[in-house]
């Protein structure tokens, strides 16, 4: 798999090359706007300044082992990470961009996980969904999409819909009572069964805290102690 070292290196090497080849373009205002994301970078230019051919054949003599092919905006539209930038007279307008290798990935809801696991990707969706400055449009074109990824994954409405208002109460609720942090207590159950979720939704409006751990894992799956043996309808995990 490499060293572990092997991504701090990279990381060293391209910020050099930041400054010693990028820096005085933005000085000069060949360039606009310059950003990276580990190798994913977005760049504005003035074409006034330069041309896409010849960022990609400067950009092209930086390094004998590097090569980029750049992706040009198409029809005044680029996508970046998870976004999609569109070009408009007025101002810039930005829309999430449905990667198709993440896309509709997330946990079934009939698999034997914690709800909390199954709802984390949908939260992490519904809080970037209110988090970015999107048109109401795009914003409802991505609530649908999300609807849609829950529906296909057995999820009922009814839960997204909760997950949804609950978020929102937190985003205008941001600041939190005196203290609360402080009186947080945590309690560690065993992954998670029927059982556990009875006893776990008696602390869910108290200080107390739930986590979950696996003792399902494959060096104690080997050991041949019967001791310790779980039933197979009780086995959790992996």
């Amino acid at each position: 798999m490499g060293s572990p070292i092997s991504g701090t290196m990279v990381e060293i090497f391209i910020q050099h090359l930041g400054d010693c080849f990028v820096k005085h373009l933005l000085d000069s205002k060949s360039i606009t706007f310059y950003s990276r994301y580990v190798d994913d970078i977005l760049k504005l230019y003035d074409s006034s300044y330069t041309n896409p051919n010849a960022i990609k054949q400067y950009a092209n003599t930086i390094h004998n082992n590097l090569q980029i092919n750049p992706s040009p905006e198409n029809a005044g539209q680029i996508n970046f990470l998870d976004l999609i930038f569109t070009r408009k007279t007025t101002s810039p307008e930005i829309d999430i961009f449905p990667k198709p290798t993440t896309n509709n990935t997330t946990i079934n809801y009939l698999s034997n996980h914690p709800l909390e696991h199954k709802l984390a990707a949908y939260r992490y969706y519904i809080e970037r969904m209110f988090s970015l400055p999107l048109s109401k449009g795009n914003q409802l074109r991505e609530w649908t999409t999300i609807l849609d990824i829950a529906r296909s994954k057995n999820f009922p409405d009814n839960i997204l819909i909760r997950l949804r208002q609950q978020i929102q109460q937190e985003i205008n609720h941001t600041t939190p009572p005196t203290g609360s942090k402080s009186n947080t207590k945590w309690m560690t159950f065993t992954y998670v069964s029927p059982q556990i979720r009875k006893i776990t939704n008696i602390f869910r409006h108290t200080n107390v805290k739930i986590a979950f751990k696996c003792n399902n894992k494959i060096s104690q799956q080997m050991k041949t102690n019967t001791d310790n043996y779980t039933p197979y309808y009780n086995r959790n995990g992996i």
